[in-house]
């Protein structure tokens, strides 16, 4: 097993390939390969034969096989209430009503439609897109604008606001450090220091308040404002056009709840879902499991909906019902296929323990003040190469915990060090799921979501680095 920096290969070239050529499945797969041969010791046929091998490992994890089959069936669930015209009474209602016929207030219906469901990641990412595509679009919005606004609600929410599957997975890893008695109240002290995903929620308001704008997003709402694109020129969106393009069935027929009632279903049974999961507890309930049921009762229950008599007839019957969704379901083959590879390129790292490695390079000569910045600098980077939340959490919770209780360091600012550090690499790596997932939602090319979100992500994390700085000084 190498124990120098080759372990950072893998993730490296994936991420700059990708960035470089915008070939984000390619980039991936270099990146698994390179992975693969590191771990064959150079033998670059054994990596080979590795690749497909870790591949259909990635399907042995429960959690991952669920994710896949998420969003195999968001495809299903986008289709259906699209054909039912349930989108577009919904637009129309909201447009009446007046709530969103500017730019601020399309944007801030995505900031707080994200703000409320905090739940779970990828279902923040799935609502928000799919809420609020149609208003970004009509608006001349670009899409890159809005995977934003996904991506920027989802994981920053869900982590600092854990009444969800993110907060019992951290207080797992506490008690396991001994805080049986007090790791709730070790947490949500640690909420206060959790500057990533506060500064991210309120920059995010900021933007949708003001319009301001620099970068590569800049220049994307230029090009949709001034040309009318909504995605790139030569761009490849992360949901096919067959999904986004279908057009209601029966215009005159679709009813404003025929969008709203699978959507609250769906919202509702992850409630359920974490409950009986959790055993009447909904924080040691599962993400993965919950999200899965969800979308999968909301898809039914949309069946039953749309067979309801209306005007004499119903809306769809069954069986074109479920022609629909596999229709919805093939559109997002690209995702589901981007997922397992970067799920994959997550465990090679894993093997390589590139995390560990990156922890070993702090060293012991530092000023105390300095490290609750040094553990979040160092969870950026472990989260952006992992493209893992959780991977950051469970690596530097064992590490720093201790190194704060030895070296009187204040626990809650270093566990809210590494919490900010693992959600910046969920919220700006384009390894991540959710990221992937706020492009599907958003029907946006993944690697023009990811250039247009880094500057940003970037300046919050350089904020929140000065945070935790001046925290370290007066905590």
């Amino acid at each position: 097993m190498p124990t120098d920096w080759v372990v950072l290969l893998p993730p490296i070239v994936a991420i700059g390939l990708a960035l470089w050529t915008r070939q984000v499945f390619l980039s991936l797969v270099v990146g698994l390969w390179v992975g693969t041969t590191i771990l064959a010791g150079g033998n670059v046929v054994q990596g080979l034969i590795g690749m497909a091998d870790v591949v259909v490992a990635v399907f042995a994890e429960p959690s991952n096989t669920k994710i896949v089959l998420f969003s195999l069936l968001v495809g299903g669930l986008i289709a259906l209430v699209q054909v039912s015209g349930g989108v577009a009474a919904f637009v129309r209602f909201v447009q009446t009503a007046g709530l969103a016929k500017t730019r601020r207030g399309v944007e801030l219906l995505a900031w707080v439609t994200g703000l409320l469901v905090f739940v779970e990641s990828s279902i923040t990412s799935l609502i928000v897109g799919t809420l609020s595509r149609p208003f970004f679009d009509g608006l001349k919005l670009p899409r890159e604008k809005l995977a934003y606004y996904c991506d920027a609600t989802s994981a920053p929410v869900c982590m600092a606001i854990p009444l969800n599957g993110w907060g019992a997975f951290v207080l797992g890893l506490l008690i396991t450090q001994g805080y049986d008695s007090n790791a709730v109240s070790t947490l949500f002290s640690a909420l206060l220091y959790n500057f990533f995903c506060l500064f991210a929620i309120v920059f995010a308001l900021g933007l949708a308040l003001t319009g301001w704008g620099f970068g590569p997003m800049r220049a994307a709402e230029r090009r949709a404002a001034t040309t009318g694109q909504l995605i790139r020129p030569g761009s490849s969106p992360m949901i096919a056009d067959e999904v986004t393009g279908l057009e209601p069935v029966k215009p005159d027929l679709g009813r404003v709840y025929d969008f709203l009632v699978p959507i609250l279903v769906m919202i509702g049974m992850i409630f359920v879902s974490l409950s009986v999961t959790g055993n009447g507890n909904l924080m040691d309930g599962s993400g993965s499991t919950a999200v899965l049921w969800a979308v999968g009762t909301a898809i039914f229950v949309a069946m039953l909906v749309y067979m309801l008599p209306r005007q004499g007839q119903p809306l769809l019957m069954p069986d074109k019902s479920t022609n629909f969704v596999i229709k919805g379901a093939s559109g997002l083959v690209g995702v589901v296929g981007l997922l397992v590879l970067a799920f994959a390129l997550g465990e090679v790292s894993r093997s390589l323990e590139m995390g560990p490695y990156v922890v070993s390079i702090l060293g012991e000569d530092i000023w105390v003040w300095w490290l609750p910045a040094l553990v979040f600098a160092i969870g950026c980077v472990v989260s952006f190469t992992l493209g893992s939340s959780w991977t950051t959490f469970a690596i530097l919770i064992p590490l720093a915990l201790p190194l704060a209780e030895g070296l009187d360091i204040s626990v809650p600012l270093m566990l809210g060090a590494v919490l900010s550090g693992g959600v910046y690499g969920d919220h700006a790596s384009p390894l991540s799921d959710t990221s992937i997932i706020s492009s599907m939602a958003s029907a946006c090319d993944h690697v023009d979501h990811v250039n247009t979100q880094l500057p940003y992500s970037a300046l919050v994390a350089g904020i929140s680095f000065c945070a935790f700085l001046v925290a370290g000084l007066l905590v």
